[in-house]
């Protein structure tokens, strides 16, 4: 099998020379060392010209991320250091809010507030510390104040957030309500777990069942590595997906 995939990448290799009108002489190294140029025409052919792809940037920055949380927030502070600004507040503050770090992350957005104009997407950051450090109440009277978003997106996502913070207050009703609404459209399954969460602690089990079944059907179509970007979420559905099963 080694041998095989060995021939294989050669093949992809010497076929991506031809296409792209590389120097031919790599099409020698290819066939008499195979093992060495392949790794040699990776480095040196493929990935400079792959730089650019958004995609590849992005495994990339997720690869920096996983072994480096902590990179983000050194760099953005150190920039805050030289240069004290809106911009390098808040670039600090988003970057301890990705690590969970929204305790140390809220004053800096209110700092950044009280320096600049609110617009929606800071109000929303803000609202989301704000809830995260236990102010729920706080955090939708920061909702509330702050200005309407405009597209779908933005507002499916503070929705989102909305729903949880009403959930958290105990408003319940209002919280399901939203997130009835949002599942019919919103990408990912946190808003249709958090609805099946919200529906069995009311005891409505029959349509959470209905929902996590959906979520259900939905990953299935998925492939493994579309899937690990929610795997928490879908371990925790299909947990309550069986509860909810044995009970019928």
């Amino acid at each position: 099998m080694p041998y095989l995939l060995m021939i294989a990448i050669q093949v992809v290799c010497i076929v991506d020379v031809i296409r792209n009108g590389r120097n031919q002489l790599w099409i020698m190294a290819l066939v008499f060392l195979p093992i060495a140029s392949t790794i040699a025409y990776v480095i040196v052919e493929v990935l400079p010209g792959m730089r650019g792809n958004r995609h590849v940037r992005a495994v990339q920055a997720k690869a920096v991320a996983a072994i480096d949380p902590e990179r983000e927030v050194r760099a953005a502070r150190s920039a805050l250091d030289m240069t004290d600004t809106v911009a390098n507040r808040m670039r600090l503050a988003d970057a301890l809010a990705a690590l969970g770090k929204y305790g140390e992350a809220l004053p800096l957005y209110h700092e950044a507030i009280a320096m600049g104009p609110v617009d929606m997407r800071t109000a929303e950051k803000l609202a989301r510390a704000e809830f995260e450090t236990g102010d729920a109440a706080g955090a939708l009277e920061t909702l509330d104040a702050s200005p309407p978003p405009s597209a779908q997106s933005d507002r499916d996502r503070q929705a989102l957030l909305r729903a949880r913070i009403l959930d958290q207050l105990g408003r319940k009703d209002e919280a399901l309500a939203i997130y009835a609404d949002l599942v019919t459209r919103l990408p990912g399954e946190e808003a249709r777990c958090r609805y099946a969460a919200l529906l069995i602690e009311q005891g409505w089990d029959n349509k959470a069942l209905a929902v996590l079944e959906e979520v259900e059907s939905r990953m299935k179509r998925l492939t493994r590595h579309q899937r690990a970007a929610e795997a928490d979420m879908y371990r925790w559905a299909m947990e309550q997906l069986g509860k909810l099963r044995g009970r019928g």
